[in-house]
């Protein structure tokens, strides 16, 4: 049976993710064990690992940060096992090398970039529907559209120094990015737990994901 470790750090709304990602593989009909976890050992032999976020990033990164044997557990999967990730709203954005909410801020620096609050005029956070658009092909993402919105709650956006790293885009005053993607990892802005029969297709997307 497949494996999927959510990263259990003290943020969000984790249970939300839990029960979004039970439903999507039972509507895939994929035999898969989704378990809310801080436990390394697990996380360490995960097949699929997701990273939730809500909050600051600081405060994110922090939590993360103090759970070393957790957070080493992670990286190794990701990075030296090439573990299919997920990372959605701050979950995302910690991909960055840094994040400037509240002075400049370390991040886990797997795709280079920073986070910044997000200059489009309009009055933050960002919350409710939303569209976000492709901006390349990429298998978990494929099933976004113009007419396929997705729920924002945020106020800062991730910039990759890459832009061929941004997978998505959405407007709000301004554009930003709404999706990344390197090899392994994909990350989203949005919330696809909260965002009913699309947020599931996304995630039954990427429990059938095999970027190898």
């Amino acid at each position: 049976m497949q494996t999927v470790a959510i990263i259990d750090y003290g943020s969000g709304n984790v249970r939300s993710v839990e029960r979004a990602l039970t439903e999507a593989a039972r509507r895939s009909a994929q035999a898969i064990d989704v378990r809310l976890t801080h436990d390394p050992a697990f996380v360490a032999r995960a097949d699929r690992i997701v990273l939730p976020g809500q909050g600051a990033f600081a405060q994110c990164m922090g939590a993360l940060s103090a759970d070393a044997p957790l957070l080493a557990a992670m990286t190794e999967a990701v990075r030296a096992r090439a573990v299919p990730f997920l990372g959605i709203c701050v979950g995302m954005q910690l991909l960055m090398r840094e994040g400037h909410e509240h002075g400049v801020h370390a991040g886990l620096n797997w795709i280079d970039g920073v986070v910044r609050r997000h200059e489009g005029g309009e009055r933050l956070p960002h919350m409710g529907w939303n569209a976000a658009t492709p901006t390349q092909v990429h298998p978990v993402l494929d099933g976004l559209a113009p007419s396929r919105h997705m729920v924002f709650m945020h106020s800062f956006v991730a910039e990759p120094a890459d832009p061929s790293a941004v997978a998505a885009r959405a407007e709000y005053g301004a554009a930003f990015a709404s999706a990344v993607a390197r090899d392994n990892i994909v990350g989203v802005q949005f919330h696809p737990e909260k965002s009913q029969a699309a947020g599931l297709d996304l995630l039954a997307r990427f429990l059938q994901w095999s970027p190898r």
